[in-house]
């Protein structure tokens, strides 16, 4: 296991500025996940730290080294990538042990190594196979039995799941995190998925437009998020964001003319943005604190899901249960305070 630590990292194709002065650290045997939307930089910086990509400015530091100028194999890492990039004409165990091949380790220490490899990862009675007698989920265990072998002090994942179905990407993500508590490897994974990165991470680092917005647990940027970009991108479904001005007395004022109370005290005429996330909305016809418009109403089971309107605003609620409503109808909803998020309109900071 070693650390990662990156110092004002910094990355330009010719003039054009990609990534902005980042600094993350890792510890030893952490989960790190990077998670934006798509062009935010998080496999730039994946493929910088596997040396992969030059660094423009800055240090990248694994274990007690700087590492920029080294080359991939000097950095004591394994990639994982999201195409899987197994060699077709090797069979599964030719594919795990062929980093040990070229580096002319002991025929029958190799074969020892795949075979832990694939037992760990229930590939046993597949090693004489060809990747394409292998259905996806197979394929990407042997990319990661590739890994394993090399026994590396870093793992990096480039979006490993994208290329599934949704419940093998459920099964396969628990895979992962159960080989993460095995090996205790240091891991850093990109995806694009929030629920992927909600679910795995022990620390998850938020990226936008070259920036990182926000570090920290699964649940911090939950439940305090520092910008309105987090708080809406952080949580399925997304936030709720209604703009609102802020009035005397410690309400604001919504833009479709309803009133608010604030659970904190803001200065009078300001632009806010009031965030609840959908989960935290509950369906109240008796002293209903907000009243949305129905569009469409989407049940699931076990709740319901209600695309709504707030003024020129998209709404969303989450219900428990069965809601028995209808395209157009009024919903009145109440929530506890403590589930408000406020955030300056202008700049998206939190307030408070």
């Amino acid at each position: 296991m070693k650390p990662i630590a990156l110092h004002d990292v910094r990355k330009s194709y010719g003039a054009i500025p990609v990534i902005h002065g980042v600094d993350i650290d890792i510890e030893p045997g952490e989960f790190a996940v990077l998670v934006g939307p798509s062009g935010c930089g998080k496999s730039t910086l994946l493929r910088m730290l596997a040396g992969l990509e030059s660094v423009t400015g800055g240090e990248i530091v694994i274990g007690d080294s700087v590492v920029n100028n080294a080359l991939p194999k000097e950095r004591d890492i394994a990639m994982v990538f999201q195409n899987y990039a197994l060699y077709p004409h090797m069979t599964v165990a030719e594919n795990m042990g062929f980093s040990l091949r070229l580096a002319r380790a002991d025929k029958a220490e190799s074969r020892a190594k795949v075979e832990a490899a694939a037992e760990i990862l229930g590939l046993g009675h597949l090693l004489d196979r060809y990747p394409r007698h292998l259905s996806g989920g197979q394929r990407q265990r042997v990319a990661m039995g590739r890994a394993i072998v090399r026994a590396p002090s870093v793992f990096l994942f480039d979006e490993p799941l994208s290329n599934l179905d949704a419940k093998l990407r459920v099964k396969m993500r628990t895979e992962i995190k159960e080989l993460h508590q095995k090996l205790k490897t240091t891991v850093v994974y990109v995806t694009h998925d929030q629920i992927e990165a909600m679910t795995m991470a022990d620390k998850i680092i938020v990226l936008d437009g070259g920036h990182v917005s926000q570090i920290g647990s699964p649940l911090e940027l939950y439940n305090q998020p520092q910008n309105s970009f987090v708080a809406s991108f952080i949580g399925s479904p997304s936030m709720n964001l209604f703009p609102a001005k802020t009035e005397a007395g410690g309400t604001a004022r919504l833009e479709d003319g309803q009133a608010v109370s604030l659970p904190q005290a803001v200065a009078s005429g300001r632009d806010i943005l009031f965030g609840i996330r959908p989960e935290h909305l509950l369906q109240d016809v008796s002293t209903p604190r907000i009243h949305i418009r129905v569009a469409v109403v989407e049940p699931t089971g076990a709740e319901t899901l209600i695309s709504a309107h707030l003024g020129e605003t998209d709404a969303l609620a989450a219900l428990r249960g069965h809601a028995n409503l209808s395209s157009g109808d009024q919903l009145g909803l109440s929530f506890d305070d403590a589930h408000v998020h406020l955030f300056d309109a202008e700049s998206g900071l939190r307030i408070g």
